[in-house]
């Protein structure tokens, strides 16, 4: 993959979309979310594109994108360790390439999530699915979402994980947050969405792939809620 060659907490932003509805409270309870998932096609069913930004052979990839049921739920993402090839230091989910050996998304989502943050299959009950998504790296990820117990215990990998955190699933399904950007790299004008969250004293910058799996979240948390409601 090529290096970044700009600072995307740099660029401009051209604007939010406070103008759409966030997702109602009681659809981001436990069983809203179990209710809405059971309808939802299975891993790798949904369609994809590949991406306009790379011509390098799609690799297949998922991460997991982990519900940690508190008081209320909360969304645990990392930062990537800066000795790693690919988007160093930014903040991602816990995942990566699918292994021979594994038997799906999910399969490769539930791996890596046990060898990045130690997170052991035991303490997570999947949900779903959402539509793949194609990376400027070259990769094809599958993002799985998932139920994780509050009791989960976690142990990240040094070589891989730089820190873990968790933003309110509220927070990040409420589209006021979402803020756009577009700048012309290579030649071309590339849009994405950065989503700031203050973790006590500390900024997380959600923005790229991530940010873009997270509006994939809000738009299919928020279409089974949205009867009667204007088209997103």
């Amino acid at each position: 993959p090529e290096p970044l060659l700009f600072d995307p907490r740099q660029v401009p932003v051209l604007g939010t979309d406070a103008h759409l509805p966030k997702v109602k409270p009681q659809a981001l309870l436990v069983s809203a979310l179990v209710q809405r998932f059971q309808n939802q096609p299975l891993c790798g069913t949904q369609p994809s594109s590949p991406s306009k930004f790379t011509t390098h052979a799609v690799v297949p990839a998922a991460v997991l994108i982990p519900l940690v049921m508190r008081e209320r739920l909360m969304v645990l993402m990392t930062e990537r360790a800066q000795q790693l090839s690919s988007h160093p230091g930014q903040v991602a989910f816990p995942g990566g390439r699918a292994d021979p050996t594994d038997t799906d998304a999910i399969a490769t989502a539930l791996r890596e999530a046990q060898e990045e943050i130690g997170l052991a299959s035991h303490f997570i009950q999947v949900l779903g699915c959402l539509p793949e998504h194609a990376t400027s790296s070259a990769f094809l990820v599958t993002p799985v979402v998932a139920l994780v117990r509050g009791d989960c215990e976690l142990r990240p990998n040094p070589q891989e994980v730089a820190d873990i955190f968790e933003v309110p699933l509220a927070f990040l399904m409420d589209p006021a947050n979402h803020r756009h950007h577009v700048a012309r790299l290579n030649g071309m004008l590339r849009e994405w969405i950065s989503i700031p969250y203050k973790d006590v004293d500390k900024e997380r910058f959600i923005w790229g792939a991530s940010a873009a799996m997270v509006r994939d979240l809000y738009q299919f948390v928020r279409a089974g809620d949205s009867v009667g409601d204007d088209q997103l």
